[in-house]
């Protein structure tokens, strides 16, 4: 990938220095390249003089040495010339006669200057492997004269809508008992956010099979299955059978102790050696795709596929240490009641250092487009006091 294109990619290996970076040594400020030894002592009162015997151009190799007694114009970045060891700001300097400057403050060998090798070693590792690749590292790469970087894939992540009462979001007039699919646009848009590539799979509608036949049908072309609606334990849930004809390992857990999310649904299907030749579950030869089956609701849906889904991309993706998400402490503003054994996600608004959580049922979109971020009530927690100090992930 060049990396004009390599934004927010993950890499599929480690980048070495191909040579010292940044390959000279370098000034970190305007003024002279002297040798340390001969300004110290100096002071405002005792000053030391110095003759000045040239000056580095910007671009260009140094023409000039620096000798006992003598110094050398320096700009900003400039290649040290042979003979000095530091670099002498020039707001500590005065022209004290033509050609002559007088040194008010001593300076350290290495002082304003950077070594040759000090932000790399030839060699050495610039970007790790898994690493998500950021502005910076984008820099670090161009520095190194490297111009194209190996990444991951972006790992394919099919979305269904499930229900006879789901109907596309450009439906203008809706018939009684009828909603539009508001879930799928967002995960879809959460999935791009995790380093996926969304795939629409449409709305399938609860007859019998109609799910099944769209999941095995995905299944070859997809690293993650992302189904809405359709896991709730009751009569009209068919994910879990479908899922379960899909192949080993099969479904992991059906029910997460999480509000909201509870009836959320984990599986792994497909294993075997139709799944690409890659190194998978003892005696399957290739590993299987994971499939998420989320409630019905579309808060809770993307709540537990922020917390779950988006992970699981990422590591699918190959990426090895996921960026931080943005948080900031807050006050919270009003009791908060959890049950034991419950992890609890609390929408919250911040304002003024102040958590004020939102609530609402779980259908309701409102909360979530209201909410500045969110807090997580531990699961063995039994509730926060009015005035606790809580950790508030922000939405971007």
């Amino acid at each position: 990938m060049p990396l004009t294109a390599a934004l927010r990619r993950v890499t599929a290996e480690p980048v070495r220095a191909p040579h010292p970076l940044p390959g000279f040594a370098r000034s970190t400020v305007d003024g002279y390249a002297v040798r340390a030894a001969d300004t110290y002592g100096a002071s405002e009162g005792l000053p030391g003089y110095l003759t000045v015997t040239g000056a580095v151009r910007m671009g260009a190799a140094p023409d000039v040495t620096v000798t006992a007694g003598s110094a050398v114009s320096m700009p900003t970045g400039g290649a040290i010339p042979p003979g000095a060891d530091a670099v002498v700001m020039i707001e500590y300097t005065a022209e004290a006669m033509p050609g002559t400057i007088e040194v008010v403050r001593p300076v350290a060998p290495g002082e304003g200057v950077v070594r040759a090798d000090e932000d790399a070693a030839e060699g050495q590792q610039i970007i790790p492997n898994g690493c998500v690749l950021r502005p910076q590292d984008l820099a670090m790469l161009a520095a190194a004269g490297v111009t194209t970087v190996t990444v991951h894939a972006r790992p394919v992540v099919t979305i269904f809508s499930t229900g006879d009462e789901v109907v596309p979001p450009d439906t203008q007039v809706l018939s009684p008992g009828q909603v539009r699919d508001a879930t799928a646009s967002a995960l879809a848009a959460l999935v791009a956010d995790a380093g996926g590539e969304p795939v629409q799979g449409g709305i399938v509608s609860d007859d019998p099979g109609a799910l099944e036949r769209a999941l095995r049908a995905a299944l070859p072309a997809s690293d993650v299955i992302v189904i809405s609606a359709g896991s709730s334990v009751g009569t009209r849930d068919e994910t879990a059978n479908a899922v379960a004809t899909l192949g080993p390992p099969g479904v992991w857990c059906h029910g997460l102790a999480i509000k909201p999310g509870k009836p959320t649904l984990l599986a792994e299907c497909g294993a075997g050696p139709d799944r690409a030749g890659l190194d998978g579950p003892a005696g399957t030869g290739a590993p299987g795709v994971p499939v998420i089956g989320l409630p019905g609701n579309p808060r809770s849906a993307l709540v537990v596929f922020r917390l779950i889904g988006m992970p699981l991309i990422r590591l699918v993706g190959g990426c090895a240490a996921p960026p931080p998400e943005p948080s900031t402490r807050a006050t919270l503003s009003r009791d908060l009641a959890s049950a034991t054994g419950r992890l609890d996600v609390v929408q919250v608004k911040v304002s003024g250092g102040v958590a004020t959580p939102l609530f609402g049922a779980s259908a309701l979109l409102s909360v979530l487009t209201e909410a500045d971020g969110y807090i997580v009530i531990p699961e063995e927690a039994t509730g926060l006091d009015a005035g606790t100090e809580v950790e508030v992930t922000l939405y971007a």
